[in-house]
Formats: C-alpha cells, sequence, structure tokens
C-alpha cells in the first residue's frame, strides 16, 4: 500500500525550508519523537538543498508505504542532469553521506541525462500500531490547517543549533572532565606500576637472598646432619662394643631422622638452583637399559616389603639418549621411591617407551593408595602432602614431585599423572631423546653434580704417586670436629694412619712437615677455605706433589667443579646412605691417587 501525504514543490530557497517544516509536522503527526523529528527534518533539507543546487528545482514527496510494518517514506526528485556513475561519482555525496546517517535507509536512482531520485526510509516507532486510512486522511486534514511559515521552521533550527551548541559545549566540559580523571588514571598508573617494579626487585631480591641462603647455610645444615649419620652408622655396627635392644633403636631412629632432614635440605637446595636458573644441564649418551641397571641396583635397599615386587620392563627400540643422565635418574628416584612408600602390596613397575615427535616416555606405575582427582594437580605444589592413614607411617618432604616437574621442564619434557583412588597411580615423565641446547661442560655419564666420585675429567696423576708402604698416612684438613672423627673411622677400615688440622692454617703446616702420601681436604672452613689451601698446596714446591681428594658436603657449581678437577684427584661427597658407600668411595678415591693397601 501506497499512501501519499503531501508534495512540495523545490523552485526557490525557501521552499527548501518549507519542505524541512513539512517533513517535521508531519513526523511529528505520524509519533516520532523530537529527535527523530529533527533527524527526519534535517535528511529532506538536506538532500532538498542537493536537487535545488544541482538540478535548479526539485519535488518533495511524503508517502505511507506498507501495511504492516509501514514506513514513513521521503522521495526527492529531480529533472537535472543525473549522476554518471553513481557508483563512484561524490560531486552530490555529502548530503547523501549525512542522509545516510540520520535516516534508516536511503536509495539513490540516477542516471546521465534523465535525473536523480533519492528515497529516504524510516521505519515507525517499534511502540506504534499501524495506521487506517482513516487516521492517515485525518492527519493529511491537520496538515493542511498547520501554518506554512519557512521563517518559524528558520527560527526552530536556530534553536536546535543552539540546543546542539550548548549539549556540545556540555559533552566538553564531560569529556574535558573525563581527561581529567584519565590523567589522574593515568598517574595512578605510572604509580603502580613504579610499586609493582620496586616489588618485582624485593621480590627478585628476595629470591636472591634465599638461593644464597640456601647455598651458604647448605654446610651448616648438611655437615652436622651426615655427621649424626656416620656416627649413627658407627653405633649400630657395633665398633664401640654392643648396644642394647633399646639403644639400637633409639640410634635408629636417630639416623632416620637425620637422614630424613638431609633428604629435605638436599631438595630445598635443588628446588633453589633451578628457581634460580643455576643448575647447568650436562649432556651425555647413554642407554636406557643402563639406567633400568643402575635404578635397579640403587633402590634395592628401599624394597624392604615382601609383598610389593620392584619390575624394571625391558626397554626396546629406543635408541642412546642424549641428555642429562643424573637428572633423568633423579626424576626416576623420586617416582619409584614414592610409589614403594605408599604401596602396601602388589607391584610397582618401571617401563620406557618411545612417544611422539622424537621422545621417551618413562613411567612407574604402582598399585598403591592412588590420589584423588582433586589431589592430582596440588602434589606438584610445593610442601604439599595428600591427607591418608599411610601418610602418618610414611613421611616425606613435600619437595620430590614438585622438583621431578621442574627438572623435567629444564629437559625440555614435562611430567604427568594418571591416577584412581584406591586402586593405584601412575607417574610418567617425558624427555625428548635429544636435548635441544648442548651444555658447554660434559662431566661424564651419570654425573648429576651430586655425586663426585670416578669423573674422568679429573687429573690422573697415578703415574706420579704410589706408595710401597700398606700403612698410608693421610692428612685430614677439616674444620669439623666430627667430620674429622668420622673420617678417621672410614681411613682406619682402609688401613690408613690419619693426621687432623682443624683449620686451613695448620693444614699447610702439617703437609710440609709431614708430607703425607694424600691429603682429603675439606671446601668451607673459617680463614682459609679450602680452594686457597688447595692453591696454596699446588703452588708451593714442597707439596705440589701430593694427590689431593676433595671430601665436601658443599654442592658444586659447573666453574667451582672445573676449578677443583684441575689440581684435585678425586672429589667425594660426604653425603652417603651408608658407612660401607662412604668408605667404598674413599677407597676407590685414594687408589685413584696410587695408594695402596
Amino acid at each position: 500500500m501506497i499512501y501519499p501525504i503531501l508534495t512540495v514543490e523545490i523552485r526557490f530557497d525557501q521552499d527548501i525550508v518549507l519542505a524541512r517544516q513539512r517533513a517535521r509536522q508531519i513526523a511529528n503527526l505520524l509519533g516520532f519523537d523530537i529527535q527523530e523529528q529533527t533527524r527526519i527534518a534535517t535528511a529532506v533539507s538536506e538532500v532538498a538543498r542537493n536537487a535545488f543546487q544541482y538540478a535548479g528545482k526539485g519535488k518533495v514527496e511524503f508517502l505511507i508505504e506498507g501495511q504492516s510494518p509501514q514506513v514513513f517514506v521521503t522521495r526527492i526528485s529531480d529533472s537535472g542532469e543525473g549522476i554518471a556513475n553513481l557508483q563512484t561519482n561524490s560531486h552530490n555525496g555529502m548530503g547523501l553521506v549525512g542522509a545516510r546517517r540520520l535516516m534508516d535507509e536511503v536509495l539513490v536512482e540516477s542516471s546521465s541525462g534523465r535525473g536523480t531520485g533519492v528515497q529516504l526510509i524510516k521505519q515507525f516507532p517499534k511502540n506504534g500500531t499501524s495506521l487506517t486510512k482513516a487516521q492517515l486522511n485525518q492527519i493529511v486534514a491537520q496538515l493542511t490547517r498547520l501554518p506554512k511559515d519557512p521563517f518559524a521552521e528558520i527560527q526552530q533550527q536556530n534553536q536546535e543549533l543552539l540546543q546542539t551548541l550548548a549539549e556540545l559545549q556540555k559533552r566538553q566540559e564531560e569529556l574535558a572532565q573525563l581527561n581529567q580523571e584519565l590523567e589522574d588514571t593515568n598517574r595512578g598508573v605510572i604509580a603502580l606500576y613504579a610499586e609493582l617494579n620496586d616489588k618485582a626487585e624485593s621480590l627478585k631480591r628476595a629470591s636472591e637472598l634465599k638461593s644464597r641462603f640456601l647455598s651458604n647455610m647448605s654446610h651448616e645444615f648438611r655437615t652436622p646432619l651426615n655427621a649424626i649419620i656416620s656416627l649413627s652408622d658407627m653405633l649400630l655396627n657395633r665398633l664401640d662394643g654392643d648396644l642394647t635392644s633399646e639403644q639400637e633403636k633409639q640410634v635408629t631412629f636417630i639416623r632416620k631422622s637425620a637422614a630424613s632432614l638431609t633428604d629435605l635440605v638436599n631438595d630445598l637446595l635443588d628446588l633453589a638452583k633451578v628457581e634460580a636458573g643455576k643448575v647447568d644441564v650436562r649432556v651425555t649418551a647413554f642407554e636406557v637399559t643402563d639406567l633400568f641397571s643402575a635404578l635397579r641396583g640403587m633402590l634395592r635397599p628401599l624394597l624392604n616389603n615382601n609383598a610389593v615386587a620392584l619390575i624394571f620392563e625391558e626397554p626396546s627400540a629406543i635408541p642412546t639418549l642424549k641428555t642429562d643422565e643424573g637428572k633423568v635418574s633423579q626424576i626416576m628416584r623420586n617416582f619409584i621411591s614414592n610409589a614403594l612408600k605408599y604401596t602396601e602390596k602388589g607391584e610397582v613397575r618401571v617401563t620406557a617407551k618411545m612417544g611422539a615427535n622424537q621422545t621417551v616416555i618413562f613411567s612407574v606405575a604402582d598399585t598403591g593408595i592412588g590420589i584423588a582427582p582433586g589431589d592430582q594437580t596440588r602434589i606438584f605444589e610445593e610442601f604439599v602432602q595428600i591427607n591418608h592413614p599411610l601418610q602418618k607411617r610414611v613421611k616425606g618432604t613435600g619437595l620430590g614431585l614438585p622438583l621431578c616437574k621442574k627438572l623435567s621442564e629444564l629437559l625440555g619434557g614435562s611430567v604427568a599423572l594418571q591416577s584412581t583412588l584406591g586402586v593405584g597411580s601412575t607417574f610418567s615423565v617425558t624427555l625428548p631423546i635429544v636435548y635441544c641446547a648442548v651444555a658447554e661442560t660434559d662431566f661424564g655419564a651419570g654425573n648429576d653434580g651430586d655425586n663426585f666420585t670416578n669423573n674422568p675429567k679429573i687429573n690422573n696423576q697415578n703415574a706420579k704417586y704410589s706408595s710401597k708402604s700398606l700403612l698410608n698416612k693421610i692428612l685430614i684438613i677439616d674444620d669439623e670436629e666430627v667430620s674429622r672423627y668420622t673420617i678417621k673411622s672410614w681411613l682406619a677400615d682402609i688401613r690408613c694412619t690419619a693426621l687432623e688440622a682443624a683449620d686451613g692454617y695448620e693444614g699447610l703446616y702439617r703437609a710440609r712437615t709431614e708430607q703425607p702420601q694424600a691429603i682429603l681436604l675439606d671446601l668451607l672452613m673459617p680463614g682459609l677455605t679450602g680452594f686457597t689451601v688447595l692453591e696454596q698446596l699446588k703452588s708451593d714446591p714442597a707439596t705440589s706433589a701430593i694427590p689431593v681428594i676433595i671430601v665436601t658436603s658443599k654442592r658444586l657449581e659447573a666453574e667451582e667443579y672445573e676449578q677443583l678437577a684441575a689440581k684435585a684427584v678425586a672429589i667425594v661427597s660426604k653425603e652417603s646412605n651408608s658407612r660401607e658407600e662412604a668408605i667404598a668411595q674413599l677407597r676407590a678415591a685414594l687408589l685413584k691417587a696410587g695408594l695402596n693397601f
């Protein structure tokens, strides 16, 4: 349905104003609000001005089209030259551009020599109803009674402009206030960033202090703990006489507590080193079968429950790995020892298989207590332990699994867990077969920076040092009396005579005057450190030929290791699982120094 309402001929300038006035009046009668009336009137006047400007005259028709819904249509036409290329020509585009912003739809028809027609379409208000023919007739009748006063329309337009200017000024004030608020906010953000930077620096310093504290205190913590373990072993081995059953029980408790504290200190130090980025990846080539063989022998003492079987499946079709064997072994030791702790019966099965993208997947599956779904991510957080009746009997540090996660990420891999409560768990680590960044130093297979014996980089001076005596004289330079006492007990089993020096100065003096067959040197001592003593021993012609063996609880950095390896025959850790292991390590180091027993 098309219902014509009114037509306005455009012959003079004032006719444009009249068309604007009529557009406003009709929009008002049709129920449009004041804002929409202004938009419609402005669009009509802009396009009517175009028609008058480019064609000299035109016609404006106001119509209602459609039934449901109905739309208000204004047709503005002229008989001018038209637009040759409507899609690209923009010579009369400014009025049309403005109209498109004000109306719901604008349709343009034009061709060269045939004039131009523009339809301005406006949807009726959403809450309005369709107008009947009678209602439209009534609107037309009302329209004829309204005055035709172009000057009144100009006055109305001026008022609208003034109102618009006032609104613009208000908006400018609001924008100025908003800009001020934004500036204040920006200053606050800048201050916050400065505060965050300060906090970040504080956290960085705190982290560095923590790492430095743990590194410096490692000797202070581990030396007495190692002494407690060694002395406990001496008592349990009845070296100083028999123990009653109650005494043996008490000493066993003491040794277990010291071993637990040692594990806690070691895990804390390892985590601190990884977080501080001070852990070197020492790449070596090794076979999975050799790794499994070493783990089998290393973990056999933990298998004290006949109801649990530790099974290593023979790996197949896995190429030689080129990564840090020591760290891989450390991850697997943690996985297996945890599985043995929390499995009361059944089996712990260790496997290795090829993964995607040149990776290998190591898995440790157990038939233990299992882990609830809500706890399966928490166990990789530091100091988290799961509540379980078995947990009360089997204590842990809560640091082993977080350390495994960090070590796997250091090697370019990841850890995973599958577990069912009451059924069992499978811990796995996926690692690249070839570590992506080869470390600058290579200390031999199996060395993870913690075990210091049998390192091929240490200068072998066997040709220089030999002793025909079966009772060798060994000088112990160590500031800890308990450490000297413990090492003396080890040397007694190896049939060596022990000399003692309580600090570096006394050690240098006794080395010159007594010319021992070998020197056992601690590193962390007050006054002269072991590093300085080693330098002076090797620079003095009177002592330079004496083989030096480093015996320390300090975990060495790569540079420290290389520095010592250039001048010491061997490096032995004070930490050991048993007295027999400590004596075996020391015997191997003395044999490396050329001593006979």
